[in-house]
């Protein structure tokens, strides 16, 4: 829902009609998870995807229906060995699509654009009622109160765990609420304001995360330069991040990256980021840098269990030498780290290939590589004085 968010705003302040087509539950190797939308103005413009693109079509002719006809419709999609010209998905799994012509909320969209938790719930089957529900109150009714208490009570449950999901409901036989939770995005944290900096941000907002870029020196921390960043910061690092924490704007989503690779920056740094509940934390260096960095990491008072937390010499064995190639090896890494994949190519690995988000372990495996050792031969870019 977060990539039409934009054009769903801008057809309400204009009065458009539009119907919303919401992949509402997924079985086998789909293409797209619960939540995905696509969205089909009265005009014919669409904007979103609920497939990647093999069954697309049939649900724009979905949604044109459900604008002509007013009601709401749901239809399953999935892979057919007997007919080779039926729309279906060839990924072989199947995905279940709902369609309704009702407009999504304009305070609801303002909402989630701007990061608030909030969620979307739909009685399935209902016709266009659409309940937007925050933890603190909801806009929107089915037109039954003890429906739409029943409604809020569980969007509610479902937004407190973060979860978008199809539920029964118990005291409405037949019944079917579809509940998608919106929470704000998770953070990236980067820190050293270097050319791999700049191209790891640039993913950063690719991959949906919250950007900030963190630096103690003026002269590299610019907006210019980090353009895509949603937060440029000159700051030490460390007392950076301790004002994040404070803040409650860390979490167990959040992506730490080091790319200063100086010590004095490093050490403080990672002695606060390796004693927090975060999902990722990686440093740039050589693999020599990394065993100083260790050996000055346990002088300061970091046990053996804190330090295989961290991911260094960061990012995967991609052979990867600019910035940019650098910067989708690390993008890789962190990934695999939350959905917990195995960060193996998928040719020579069997089992789902889409993964759910787990809970990182805080003693992951650690990578070997037959890679030589690179020479220890960066240098700190710091302004010099006059």
């Amino acid at each position: 829902m977060r990539d039409v968010l934009d054009r769903l705003r801008d057809w309400n302040a204009r009065g458009v009609r539009y119907a919303v087509a919401t992949v509402v539950a997924v079985s086998g190797s789909a293409p797209r998870e619960p939540g995905t939308a696509l969205v089909v103005s009265a005009e014919g413009e669409t904007v979103g995807s609920v497939s990647g693109g093999c069954v697309d079509g049939a649900v724009y002719d979905l949604c044109l229906e459900s604008l002509r006809t007013g009601q709401a419709m749901r239809e399953t999609f999935g892979y057919s060995d007997t007919d080779a010209y039926a729309v279906g998905l060839t990924c072989g799994g199947s995905i279940d699509v709902a369609v309704t012509p009702a407009p999504v909320p304009t305070r609801a969209l303002e909402a989630i654009a701007s990061g608030d938790r909030v969620a979307l719930a739909h009685v399935l089957g209902s016709g266009v009622s659409t309940i937007a529900v925050w933890p603190d109150r909801h806009l929107g009714t089915t037109g039954t109160t003890d429906l739409d208490a029943s409604v809020i009570d569980r969007a509610r449950a479902l937004l407190d765990a973060n979860r978008t999901g199809l539920l029964s409901l118990p005291d409405c036989a037949g019944t079917e609420l579809f509940v998608t939770a919106f929470v704000p995005p998770p953070r990236l944290l980067i820190f050293g304001a270097t050319d791999f900096a700049v191209a790891l941000a640039s993913i950063g907002k690719l991959l949906g995360y919250h950007v900030t870029v963190c630096d103690a020196r003026p002269v590299f921390t610019t907006r210019t330069r980090f353009f895509d960043a949603d937060e440029v910061v000159v700051d030490w690092p460390h007392r950076y991040l301790a004002a994040a924490v404070e803040s409650g704007l860390v979490d167990d989503r959040t992506v730490v990256c080091v790319l200063t690779h100086d010590a004095k920056f490093d050490i403080p740094l990672l002695r606060l980021a390796l004693r927090l509940p975060v999902a990722y934390v990686g440093a740039m260096g050589s693999r020599r840098t990394h065993h100083d960095r260790l050996e000055r990491l346990r002088a300061d008072g970091i046990e053996d269990a804190e330090t295989a937390r961290l991911h260094s010499p960061i990012g995967l064995d991609l052979g990867a030498r600019t910035p940019a190639e650098t910067a989708v090896a690390i993008a890789a890494e962190f990934t695999a780290a939350r959905r917990g994949g195995a960060a193996a190519s998928l040719t020579h690995t069997d089992g789902a290939i889409h993964h759910d988000l787990v809970t990182v372990s805080s003693t992951p495996a650690r990578r070997r590589s037959t890679l030589p050792e690179p020479a220890d031969n960066w240098q700190p870019l710091l302004p010099r004085r006059r």
